[in-house]
C-alpha cells in the first residue's frame, strides 16, 4: 500500500510544540491587551452564506480567492477577513449592543489564491473594530492606533520595535478636487500612490504621466512627498480641513503615548473601502514581512445588512504573518518555551501504578506540569531518558520502596541530585527552585 502524504497543503501552517507555545503565549499577551482597554472578544462563525462574503452574482468568479462550496440549495464559503462577519453581527445584533461597541476577534480566516511566502491560506489574524450609529469621534482612531501598539509591544522581546505610519484619504480627495481630475484618474493615482513604495520614484513618475498627461498635476503630486502635506494650507477648505484633521491627529496621538507615528501619505490602503485616515505598523526589525497590522476608518459598516448607518474604524493584525514566518525562518528564541513539563513520574513495576497515581494527582493539584511515564515494564534507563528528552526540571520516581513508606524519591535534572522525601515536601521543592 502506497503510504500518504504528510505534508499539509500548500498554505497551510503546522507547528512543532515548542513553537506553538510561543505562538500561543504571545497571542495570550495580545489578547490580553485588547481585553485591558475595554474590547469585547468574538467568536463568529467560519462559515457564512455566500450572499453574505460577496455581492457579486458570478460565483465563479470569486472561486479563486475564497474556499466555496454548496450543501443542497444553499451556497456558502470559509471567512476571509473579520469584517463581514462582523458586519453582519452588528446589524443582527443592534438592540442588543451598547455603542459605540468595540470588538475583538481572534481567529482563522482563509483565503484561496495562490500560497507564497509570508502569505497563508489558512492563518491566524486579531481583530479589532470600534463601532458607532450615525456618528463615531476621530479619537476613537487614535484609540485603536494606541491599542494595536501596546499588543505589538507586549511581545516586543520577540518582534522587536514598531512604528505606525499615518495616510489620509480626505487628503487626496482634497488634492484630487483641487486638480479637478475625473473619477477614472483619481482611482488610477490612488493605485499609484498605493504602490509607490514598491515601485521606485521613476516607475511613479512614468505611472503619473500615463495616467494624467499634465505635468502641472504629475508635479503637485509628486511634490506632496518632497514638499510635505503643509505646503498645501490655504489652498481650499477642503485641504485645509483635512491638513487640520492630520495635524491634530497626530498631536492626539503624542498625548496618548504613541511615540512611534509618522506621516506617510504613501498610505492609501483599500481604495473601495476605507473614507478617512488610514494606517500601518511596521516592525523595524523585520521589514521583509512588509504590513504586520493596518487599518483605518469605513464610512458605513453594515450598509448591506442593515438601514441603519454604522460607521467605523478598525484594524487587523497579520498574527500568523508575523508569528509563523518568523517561526518557520528560525527568528525567534524558543528556549523559554522548549520544556512543558516541570515533573515526570516514573513508575517502577506495575505494582507501584496506584501509589504513583495519587502522587500525580497531587502534583497537578498544586498546578505543577507533570507527565507521567505509564509503561511501567521499561527500565529505569528508558525512563530517565524520556524525562530528559522532554526536558523535565524534576523526576520523581516511584518504586517498590517507596510505595511502601509512602515517599517519592526526587531527583534534580540538571545537578543530578537526589533524595527521598515526603509528597508535601517534593510539591515545596518544585515550586521553590
Amino acid at each position: 500500500m502506497d503510504l500518504k502524504p504528510t505534508k499539509p497543503l500548500s498554505g497551510f501552517i503546522e507547528l512543532l510544540p515548542a513553537q506553538q507555545r510561543l505562538f500561543d503565549y504571545c497571542a495570550a499577551k495580545m489578547q490580553n491587551v485588547l481585553r485591558i482597554a475595554g474590547f469585547s472578544m468574538l467568536d463568529l462563525p467560519a462559515i457564512e452564506r455566500a450572499e453574505v462574503l460577496t455581492d457579486k452574482d458570478n460565483w465563479d468568479e470569486i472561486e479563486t480567492q475564497m474556499f466555496l462550496f454548496q450543501k443542497g440549495d444553499t451556497k456558502m464559503g470559509l471567512r476571509y477577513d473579520g469584517t463581514v462577519g462582523l458586519s453582519r453581527y452588528v446589524a443582527g445584533h443592534l438592540n442588543d449592543l451598547v455603542f459605540p461597541f468595540r470588538a475583538s476577534q481572534f481567529s482563522k480566516r482563509y483565503r484561496g489564491e495562490r500560497a507564497q511566502k509570508g502569505r497563508y491560506r489558512e492563518f491566524y489574524q486579531m481583530d479589532l473594530d470600534i463601532m458607532g450609529i450615525n456618528s463615531l469621534s476621530t479619537n476613537y482612531d487614535a484609540e485603536i492606533i494606541n491599542v494595536i501598539g501596546c499588543a505589538l509591544d507586549s511581545v516586543a522581546e520577540f518582534i522587536g520595535p514598531n512604528e505606525v505610519r499615518i495616510g489620509s484619504r480626505p487628503f487626496w480627495d482634497a488634492i484630487f478636487d483641487w486638480l479637478e481630475m475625473t473619477d477614472a484618474q483619481k482611482k488610477d493615482v490612488f493605485v499609484l500612490i498605493d504602490k509607490r513604495d514598491k515601485m521606485g520614484d521613476d516607475d511613479f513618475a512614468e505611472g503619473l504621466r500615463d495616467s494624467l498627461n499634465n505635468a502641472h498635476k504629475e508635479n503637485v503630486i509628486k511634490s506632496v512627498f518632497t514638499n510635505g502635506y503643509r505646503d498645501f494650507v490655504n489652498k481650499t477648505d477642503k485641504l485645509d480641513f483635512a491638513i487640520a484633521e492630520l495635524d491634530n491627529f497626530m498631536n492626539l496621538l503624542t498625548c496618548m503615548g504613541v511615540k512611534n507615528a509618522v506621516v506617510d501619505l504613501s498610505i492609501a490602503r483599500g481604495l473601495a473601502y476605507y473614507t478617512g485616515l488610514v494606517f500601518e505598523f511596521k516592525l523595524l526589525n523585520h521589514p521583509e514581512l512588509g504590513t504586520a497590522a493596518g487599518g483605518g476608518r469605513y464610512a458605513d459598516l453594515a450598509g448591506k445588512f442593515s438601514k441603519t448607518r454604522i460607521i467605523g474604524v478598525g484594524a487587523a493584525i497579520g498574527f500568523s504573518r508575523i508569528f509563523a514566518a518568523l517561526l518557520e525562518n528560525n527568528q525567534l528564541d524558543l528556549s523559554g518555551f522548549e520544556a512543558l513539563i516541570d515533573v515526570a513520574v516514573l513508575i517502577m513495576g506495575d505494582g507501584n501504578i496506584g501509589y504513583a497515581a495519587g502522587v500525580v494527582n497531587a502534583l497537578r493539584d498544586a498546578g505543577i506540569p507533570t507527565a507521567s511515564y505509564l509503561d511501567t515494564d521499561k527500565k529505569f534507563k528508558n525512563q530517565i531518558e524520556y524525562a530528559d528528552k522532554i526536558k523535565a526540571k524534576f523526576s520523581i520516581i516511584v518504586g517498590d520502596d517507596e510505595t511502601k513508606s509512602k515517599v517519592v524519591s526526587l531527583k534534580d535534572m540538571q545537578t543530578g541530585n537526589q533524595q527521598t522525601v515526603s509528597v508535601v515536601d517534593a510539591i515545596k521543592m518544585i515550586k521553590a527552585a
